[in-house]
């Protein structure tokens, strides 16, 4: 299954809502799952974002769907990147090349 880096920023909504209820994360990672997304892993970061997730989607589309959910939510904004694990990425170089004739 794909996997997917998930940064989001709270907004000052969603920041009022971890502040009183802080295990409201734990819940939203409840409702991913059942949404269809796995969380395999999930960092507070200090800078720009608040948090980084890694998580496993069946495809593209699911994720869409997930995310736009939880951004019409109004507690988040989020900015996402697809994986490629490097094996798969070693192996489609040297297809390329094959053809090449390299």
């Amino acid at each position: 299954m794909p996997l997917y880096v998930i940064l989001s920023k709270l907004t000052d909504k969603g920041a009022q809502t971890i502040f009183k209820k802080p295990e409201r994360i734990l819940e939203v990672n409840k409702e991913l799952e059942d949404m269809g997304l796995k969380v395999l892993q999930q960092y507070l970061v200090f800078g720009e974002w608040d948090f980084l997730n890694i998580v496993e989607a069946k495809d593209d589309q699911s994720l869409a769907a997930a995310l736009i959910n939880l951004n019409m939510r109004g507690t988040i904004r989020t900015a996402t990147y697809k994986l490629m694990p490097v094996n798969e990425l070693i192996e489609a170089v040297k297809k390329a090349a094959e053809k090449r004739g390299e």
